[in-house]
């Protein structure tokens, strides 16, 4: 009844709640807002946190963890990581330099960085540009990691004029300092590095599993038999998702190269990437 008084989507709802919560009650903050997901925080061994909230009694499809608090903020249950905000979670290493700039853009949408972490930033860039702009996560990672004006410039043209745009357009959610983040959500797991690389993050695989970690010793003790270990590319978003989530997207690709509302428009000439041909 509330949520339809409202006239919001229930994303929208459960959103503002979380944002009331963290911003105007003192001495409490959401950990956890999605479906079918959950955040567990606490100081201790990691080993510790996990007997202690029981998480061997828990199946899930993709985890993500992190050992340690903030090096650079605030060290706080609000702030440790997995940070989360809907059905996104963000683990990440390192440091964003250009935090006030990502802060005031995401605040002209609404979002409230209450918990004095850089990592929040990055989660509200995500929602913004995922969900609320219905853009990819892949090309929302593209965005916080656009190349460089000079590699732009050498491009050939349509793909520059793409990159033109979309670095015009979002300039204020390009992400810089050195960072590693993955990312999960309700589609799978996506990890990115900052444009120059400067922090480790690795990837392996073993059967149907995917692992991912800013070392590859923490890949080599949960999977010692790891397979295919290789570094992840500097601004080059890793997506690892669901079979189901694949098989979904390929029948709505199917449908819509029927559709004769996939046809380009006028005004998309010059900006977006080619299409390809029939």
């Amino acid at each position: 009844m509330r949520l339809a008084a409202s006239g919001l989507d229930e994303a929208e709802y459960t959103m503002a709640h979380v944002f009331h919560i963290n911003g105007k009650i003192d001495g409490a903050f959401v950990a956890s807002s999605g479906k079918n997901m959950g955040a567990f925080k606490g100081v201790g061994y990691p080993e510790d946190i996990g007997a202690f909230y029981r998480i061997c009694d828990y199946d899930a499809w993709a985890w993500t963890a992190h050992g340690r608090f903030p090096t650079n903020t605030p060290g706080w249950w609000g702030g440790a990581h997995p940070f989360t905000l809907l059905n996104w979670s963000v683990v990440h290493n390192g440091e964003i330099s250009s935090y006030d700039a990502n802060r005031r853009y995401v605040e002209q949408f609404g979002y409230d960085c209450e918990l004095q972490t850089d990592t929040e930033v990055i989660t509200y860039l995500f929602d913004l540009l995922s969900r609320r702009h219905g853009l990819t996560p892949e090309l929302a990672a593209h965005i916080m990691t656009a190349p460089a004006w000079d590699e732009i410039d050498a491009l050939e043209p349509a793909d520059a004029a793409f990159e033109t745009a979309l670095r015009t357009t979002y300039a204020s959610a390009l992400v810089n300092g050195p960072f590693s983040v993955i990312l999960g959500s309700s589609e799978g797991l996506l990890a990115i590095n900052d444009r120059l690389k400067l922090r480790a993050l690795m990837a392996a695989e073993k059967g149907s599993m995917v692992y991912m970690a800013s070392e590859q010793a923490a890949i080599e003790l949960v999977c010692p038999d790891a397979e295919n270990m290789r570094a992840i590319g500097g601004g080059e978003p890793f997506v690892v998702q669901l079979d189901s989530v694949v098989a979904a997207k390929a029948a709505a690709d199917a449908d819509a190269e029927n559709d004769p509302h996939n046809a380009p428009l006028a005004h998309e000439v010059g900006v977006l990437p080619r299409r390809k041909e029939a």
